[in-house]
């Protein structure tokens, strides 16, 4: 598909009526829509193309949601097909056809030692939805309350999500530092870091004066999305995984932005080769619509009838158009699409670190990548360690980019990451227009707040 070039406004009336009312009348808590002031009227794969007549090139994605980008003809064709067929849209958790191909391909999909015993729990439709059912299940199987999560952690929104999550407070979760290079919490970074990440978590689980009693699971992401895109090391994974077994601790793998071959692999996990007891899923497992399940090892399947419920979670349009975007992303093998040009794209994104010294890190996997940006000029010579974060800089970036039609998100732990998460469908035409409107727009941010 060829990229178009953003075209001049036409109705800017109608547009700005549109936000104006939006301001007015929705919540204080609307996020997206402040630091991206569009109007979408139509997509189609990498394009949306807003009230006011401009083209955008969209590498938010649903924030990971479009694994095939918007209005994808595969899935339109499997929607189409549900609503010509008359079947009933709303089924609760009976049994249809539609949930029949949707679970049979996902089944498919999952890593082998998985898939062989696996059960799964349709929940509501969010992701967060499924990490509450996820710890809900551990905490039911294992008699056990606690949980350990990971510093910079993200799973949601709802009160249990949010207990899980890098930001929470006065919680029954033991926080664990979670490994990273640029900015390692024992300074040191690699493999070094890893092991010492590791070596703490076992110390923590072993001394029985740690005030950490016997978790009922711990839930990790095999790369951090909104803790600004930092893949967790594979050895430090498998090590975790052999933490957890030697306990008897279910491991949680939170594959809701990872999955449906988003880093490269399918799953995330497959990179380091582990088999989580429980998987999260949403996201792009709904091919755009909204879906969120759990899948488990039989053995944690302890709840009875109605312990976990919700009205929504038969959706089977979602499941259609799920179970034709699992299919696509298999046949076609964009995971390993994903994992060549995320690997090129970021090569490229080097050279911006290379170029300016407000690039402190590019870092990603497959198509799930992240620039930070940093203030040189704020650098402490005396104290070890990065630069501080440039939340400022960032979001005049966003903003330069937003100006040359290309929509971008914001992450990490101030806001300082400019995050990609293009469709998988993004050809190398694309990629390389979204990559030269980044730099144009991180130039003229460079320039407006006068750093390098």
């Amino acid at each position: 598909m060829a990229v178009t070039e953003p075209a001049p406004a036409a109705a800017p009336v109608a547009f700005e009526g549109i936000l104006r009312r939006q301001s007015a009348r929705e919540s204080a808590a609307r996020t997206y829509a402040r630091a991206l002031p569009i109007v979408p009227v139509r997509a189609r794969g990498l394009t949306i193309e807003g009230a006011d007549g401009r083209r955008y090139l969209d590498c938010l994605s649903g924030a990971g949601t479009l694994a095939l980008g918007h209005n994808h003809p595969v899935v339109l064709e499997a929607i189409r097909k549900v609503l010509d067929s008359g079947a009933p849209l709303h089924v609760l958790d009976l049994a249809t056809p539609v949930k029949d191909t949707f679970t049979t391909e996902l089944f498919r999909t999952l890593p082998p030692r998985l898939a062989d015993r696996a059960r799964i729990q349709f929940c509501g439709p969010a992701g967060t939805d499924a990490v509450e059912a996820a710890l809900k299940l551990v905490r039911t199987a294992t008699g056990r309350s606690d949980v350990l999560a990971f510093t910079g952690a993200y799973h949601g929104m709802t009160a249990g999500a949010l207990d899980a999550s890098g930001g929470a407070t006065g919680v029954r979760v033991a926080r664990l530092p979670y490994p990273q290079d640029y900015r390692c919490p024992f300074g040191i970074g690699g493999t070094r870091g890893a092991e010492l990440a590791g070596r703490w978590t076992e110390n923590l689980l072993d001394d029985p004066k740690s005030g950490v009693p016997q978790p009922a699971g711990m839930i990790l992401e095999p790369v951090q999305g909104e803790g600004g895109v930092i893949p967790a090391p594979d050895d430090w994974l498998r090590h975790m995984r052999q933490i957890t077994a030697a306990r008897s601790i279910p491991l949680i793998a939170d594959e809701v932005q990872t999955g449906v071959g988003r880093t490269g692999m399918f799953w995330a996990v497959e990179h380091s080769g582990i088999t989580p007891d429980v998987m999260v899923l949403s996201k792009a497992i709904g091919g755009s619509l909204p879906l969120a399940v759990v899948v488990y090892r039989d053995d944690l399947d302890a709840w009875g009838p109605g312990a976990h419920a919700g009205t929504f979670r038969g959706n089977q349009l979602a499941m259609a158009a799920g179970a034709a975007t699992l299919a696509y992303v298999r046949e076609n093998r964009l995971a390993e699409r994903a994992g060549v040009l995320g690997a090129r794209m970021l090569g490229q994104l080097q050279g911006l670190a290379a170029e300016y010294a407000c690039v402190g890190d590019v870092r990603g996997r497959g198509l799930m990548i992240g620039v930070e940006l940093v203030d040189p000029a704020a650098e402490d010579p005396a104290a070890p360690g990065p630069p501080p974060a440039a939340p400022e800089l960032a979001a005049t970036v966003q903003r330069e980019c937003l100006r040359r039609g290309l929509i971008v998100e914001l992450g990490g732990r101030h806001s300082s990451v400019v995050r990609l998460l293009p469709p998988l469908t993004l050809t190398d035409e694309q990629a390389s227009a979204v990559l030269d409107r980044l730099a144009d727009a991180l130039a003229a941010a460079v320039h407006r707040h006068h750093v390098d």
